[in-house]
């Protein structure tokens, strides 16, 4: 029996269209723990369009809302700029008032840094600094990870994609997430798949956390994450 069933939230004020089906697994999945990522920028984040003054740009560079602009640095360094949200101790970094928080869940904080984005909730996109997320999940024996929210082809993408690499075996449950560019979305489910990854519909995913729904792409990703660890044992 596989044990660690864990699901892992990444909101911001969310679309209304995620919050019912989040909802409806947090009252009927038997989750080992759910864990809540919440961006929490500082107001001068690097990533803000209206933070593009503060910061030398490359001289190439455009800047507009969502285009990927270079910093001069040193050293230089890429980045989307996004509109201003999930600002510290702000109402728009807040959960949606209408989304379930369960008992015992646990807050995971990221973006913190104003000179580093940070999609992925294990780390920040240079990976200089990890979240409280990777020791929370050692500790309690995690094995298989569900993953939902905001933005698909964003901070879903990016999570689930350090997920599968660090070893763990993850599903992205469709319905319950949304993104930003269908295009990127549909490069993210590519990346998913070809990583031995699944993604799943939210009415699927208790037959998975109970057993009675066995996918063969979590059976051989975790056959070969036996197979790298035997190899490194040698």
């Amino acid at each position: 029996m596989f044990r660690g069933r864990f699901v892992v939230l990444i909101l911001r004020p969310p679309s209304l269209q995620v919050v019912e089906p989040i909802n409806r697994l947090l009252d009927t999945v038997p989750f080992d723990c759910v864990f809540y990522s919440l961006d929490w920028h500082p107001a001068d984040h690097v990533s803000f369009i209206d933070n593009v003054h503060m910061r030398e740009l490359h001289p190439s560079s455009p800047a507009q809302a969502y285009d990927t602009v270079v910093f001069a640095g040193p050293p230089p360094m890429r980045q989307r700029l996004w509109p201003r949200h999930c600002v510290q101790d702000s109402w728009g970094a807040e959960l949606h008032k209408e989304l379930k928080v369960v008992d015992g869940a646990v807050k995971v904080y990221k973006g913190t840094n104003p000179e580093v984005d940070s999609y992925s909730v294990f780390w920040d996109n240079k990976k200089l600094t990890d979240t409280s997320l990777i020791a929370q999940l050692r500790a309690r024996g995690a094995t298989d990870i569900y993953i939902c929210g905001l933005a698909y082809d964003v901070c879903v993408g990016a999570t689930i994609a350090d997920a599968l690499a660090i070893g763990y075996r993850a599903i992205l449950i469709d319905d319950a997430s949304r993104g930003v560019d269908l295009a990127d979305i549909e490069r993210t489910k590519a990346t998913i798949v070809n990583s031995s990854g699944v993604i799943v519909h939210s009415h699927e995913v208790g037959a998975m956390v109970e057993g009675r729904d066995r996918r063969p792409e979590l059976g051989y990703k975790l056959a070969m994450e036996l197979k790298n660890a035997m190899e490194e044992a040698q």
